[in-house]
């Protein structure tokens, strides 16, 4: 290591090694207590290698994909959950939420701002986008933030009677807003049904599950989605998504996944279950290494004049670690460290492209087994102003050092 980093990256690691071990012990802490209570859930429902078995074709009767179901149920405290591979991305889970619950002149809010950038094609107000919610008449408004965070005294008179779903996105996305902690969903919530109390509050749980002892069904959304390459599939699994919440709602969604009467009785699992189960029996454990990872970026980046967000004393909401690089030549530059210290793919180097469901062209780089699994150690942005660059992932600490250091250098090679 003394070789490929310079002595001053060295000193800094040590420095900043001191500084976190109070915050990494919370992050372990966290970890256990999450262990346990999905531990406890396979315990309970009694999973077995029966459950592991692979299914075909319709897949009626299949044990372990129903007993997945309701482990996720189980361990994010909710009525009923959707778990499968046939959803092909954290924003396809939440798409077929938003199909199966919303109909023609219901309308749509969303309470943190501007979604992501994906789904934003999918609301389809923001631009023009081809079997948007928009073109099936689904209503759209955003409450702007506050100073980076959810005007939660605006919710009162923002959600009226005549809206349908509240939508709450967790994590940033492509911003420098705070990602929310499951205490700031629980007052959203709580806001919403104060207003409105027919309001569906859907929280966009991408990036957060884990990072925390508290999922967002249990502080009072009704329904919650998220993909299962990130922290949920514990770097395991190869594709896929969930849905957790009440049950006529996950009933809807269900409906859309598959067909109106179809629902969650089909779904083949091919080869996959034993990476589910084992997947998310590590999965507590694989995002206090990434939180761990992002608290070691935020602490080198700070030392070294960038801005990072969150700081690296500050209570996370997400594994994302958020650094403004000023400049395209340095996010560039970072993201080609990054994946030069990534075990495939590493002699590849990333360039910006025009990125499907994105604005601005995006770099990205993921030297990952599952392509594109951002619990794995990755980054990205979009080419535009504060040219930030958002860290996430590393199912090892160990080798998130050594990508971050990896950044630290190249930047200072510049």
């Amino acid at each position: 290591m003394i070789k490929i980093f310079s002595k001053r990256l060295l000193d800094l690691k040590k420095i900043v090694l001191e500084a976190a071990a109070e915050n990494f012990s919370r992050v372990g802490e966290i970890s256990e207590l999450n262990t346990l209570k999905v531990l406890n859930a396979m315990r309970r429902l009694k999973i077995s290698d029966a459950h592991f078995k692979t299914s075909t074709g319709y897949a009626y009767g299949d044990i372990g994909r129903e007993k997945l179901d309701a482990l996720f149920a189980e361990i994010f405290g909710a009525e009923r959950a959707l778990v499968r591979t046939q959803f092909v991305s954290g924003t396809h889970a939440l798409a077929t939420a938003l199909f199966g619950i919303l109909r023609p002149n219901d309308e749509l809010v969303s309470l943190t701002g501007a979604p992501y950038d994906t789904l934003q094609t999918v609301i389809g107000h923001a631009h023009a986008a081809k079997g948007s919610l928009k073109e099936f008449g689904v209503g759209y408004r955003e409450l702007p933030l506050t100073g980076g965070k959810v005007d939660i005294a605006a919710i009162k008179n923002f959600v009226t009677p005549k809206t349908k779903l509240a939508l709450i996105q967790r994590s940033r996305g492509y911003s420098m807003r705070e990602p929310l902690t499951t205490s700031d969903i629980e007052k959203i919530c709580a806001a919403v049904k104060a207003a409105n109390k027919n309001c569906v509050t859907f929280v966009d749980n991408c990036y957060g599950e884990f990072v925390e002892t508290r999922e967002p069904v249990e502080v009072g959304a009704d329904v919650a989605a998220g993909s299962l390459i990130k922290n949920v599939g514990g770097g395991l699994a190869p594709t896929g998504g969930y849905i957790v919440g009440r049950n006529d709602l996950v009933e809807l969604a269900s409906y859309r996944l598959t067909a109106p009467g179809m629902g969650d009785e089909l779904g083949a699992s091919l080869g996959t279950p034993r990476l589910l189960y084992q997947g998310l029996f590590l999965a507590p454990h694989v995002t206090a290494q990434a939180l761990k990872g992002a608290i070691f970026a935020a602490g080198i980046f700070s030392k070294l004049g960038y801005k990072t967000s969150p700081l690296p004393e500050e209570i996370r909401g997400d594994i994302i670690q958020a650094i403004e690089l000023g400049t395209a030549q340095r996010l560039i530059k970072f993201c080609q460290a990054i994946q030069k210290f990534s075990p495939v793919d590493s002699y590849a180097a990333p360039e910006p492209w025009d990125m499907p469901g994105y604005e601005d062209q995006v770099i990205m780089a993921a030297g990952t087994f599952v392509q594109g699994a951002s619990i794995e150690l990755s980054a990205d942005g979009p080419l535009r102003e504060p040219y930030a660059v958002y860290l996430q992932g590393g199912l090892t600490f160990e080798h998130a050092a050594i990508g971050i250091l990896g950044a630290a250098q190249a930047l200072e090679n510049l």
